[in-house]
C-alpha cells in the first residue's frame, strides 16, 4: 500500500475525530463520490466528478478496499449519503439488531441510566429516573423535555394530565400506548429550589449532558419516526430556538430519521382551541402517511369545525 494512500488514510481519520469532538454526527458525501468509491479499480485513477470534501483514500489492487464497503450503500442522485463518524452507526444503514442482543443492551443501558449522578444537582433532589416506557421495536417514537412531579413519582413519562392527552392523542392513530416508545430529553425531574411545586425548563447544560442516554435509546429503538413535543425537546434535538410555533408541521431530520415537531399536550390543556387541536392532529395525520397507517374519512375530520 502506498505512503500517499496512508497519509491519506490518517489525514481522513484524523479529520473525523475532529469533527465527532466538535458535535458532528454524520458527514454528507456526494453521491457520485460514493458511486466512485463503492467500484473496484485496477491501475487507473479514481476521483470523483466533483472534490469530495474528504481525501478519498484509493486501493492499490483490484480488491476494493474497506473503506469502499463501508459506502457502497450509494443512495438515488438526489439524497447525500451519510457517513458513520468513527465508533458510531447511522440509523438507516446498520444491519438487524438480534432480538436478544437488543433487549440485553436496552436492559444494560436502562441499568446505567437510573443510577446516573452526572447532574449531582438533579440526582440529589429527584425520587425516580425516568427512563422510558413502550416497545423497543416501535416504529414510532415521542420525545418530550423531562419529567414532572407526577413522572418522578411514577418513573414513567407522560403519566399526568398531559401524559393522559398524549395516551388519548396516540389511540385516536389506531395505535396503544404500548405500540409506540415515549421518552425525554432529560432523565430526571429538574430541581425547583425554594418551590413545593411546579417545574422548570432543563438548562442547557442538562440536556447535553443527559441526551447521549437518548441517542442510545433511538439508535436501539430505530424508530422510522420520531414526534419532538414542545419547544423545548426541538430545542433539545435539534438547537432550535425559533418557536415551535414556526416549526411545528415541517419534517426535520435526527440521526438519519425523520422528525415532527408539533405542540407538547400540556400546551392544548391550556389552549383548548379547536384549531390549536386540529393543528396538532394534523401533524399526527403526516406522522401517519410517513409510516403508511391506514386513515380513515373519520380520522381526517377531527378536530375540523362542523
Amino acid at each position: 500500500m502506498s505512503s500517499t494512500y496512508d497519509q491519506l488514510l490518517d489525514a481522513t481519520i484524523q479529520h473525523l475525530e475532529d469533527l465527532k469532538s466538535r458535535g458532528v454526527r454524520h458527514v454528507a458525501v456526494a453521491p457520485e463520490t460514493v458511486r466512485a468509491l463503492a467500484q473496484p479499480v485496477s491501475g487507473r485513477d479514481v476521483r470523483p466528478a466533483r472534490p469530495p470534501e474528504m481525501p478519498s483514500p484509493k486501493p492499490s489492487g483490484p480488491a476494493a478496499h474497506p473503506c469502499q464497503k463501508a459506502v457502497s450503500a450509494a443512495l438515488p442522485a438526489e439524497q447525500p449519503s451519510l457517513l458513520a463518524l468513527p465508533g458510531e452507526t447511522v440509523p438507516g444503514q446498520a444491519p438487524p439488531l438480534d432480538p436478544q442482543a437488543k433487549a440485553a443492551a436496552f436492559a444494560a443501558l436502562r441499568e446505567r441510566a437510573l443510577v446516573c449522578v452526572k447532574c449531582p444537582h438533579l440526582a440529589s433532589s429527584r425520587k425516580t429516573v425516568v427512563f422510558g416506557v413502550g416497545s423497543i421495536d416501535a416504529q414510532l417514537m415521542f420525545v418530550g423535555e423531562a419529567p414532572g412531579a407526577d413522572e418522578d413519582e411514577q418513573g414513567e413519562p407522560f403519566v399526568g394530565k398531559a401524559g393522559q392527552l398524549l395516551t388519548r392523542i396516540i389511540q385516536a392513530t389506531g395505535l396503544q400506548r404500548a405500540d409506540v416508545y415515549i421518552g425525554n430529553i432529560l432523565k430526571c425531574r429538574p430541581d425547583t429550589p425554594g418551590q413545593s411545586a411546579g417545574n422548570r425548563k432543563p438548562t442547557t447544560d442538562e440536556m447535553a449532558t443527559c441526551i447521549p442516554y437518548l441517542h442510545e435509546q433511538i439508535d436501539l429503538i430505530r424508530p422510522k419516526v420520531l414526534v419532538a413535543l414542545g419547544a423545548t425537546a426541538v430545542e433539545g434535538l435539534l438547537g432550535k430556538t425559533i418557536g415551535i410555533t414556526k416549526l411545528r408541521g415541517t419534517w426535520k431530520t435526527y440521526r438519519g430519521i425523520p422528525l415532527m415537531p408539533t405542540y407538547h399536550p400540556a400546551y392544548l390543556l391550556r389552549n383548548q382551541a379547536m384549531s390549536e387541536k386540529r393543528k396538532v392532529w394534523v401533524d399526527m395525520l403526516a406522522v401517519m402517511e410517513k409510516l403508511s397507517m391506514p386513515i380513515s374519512e373519520k380520522q381526517r375530520n377531527y378536530f375540523l369545525k362542523a
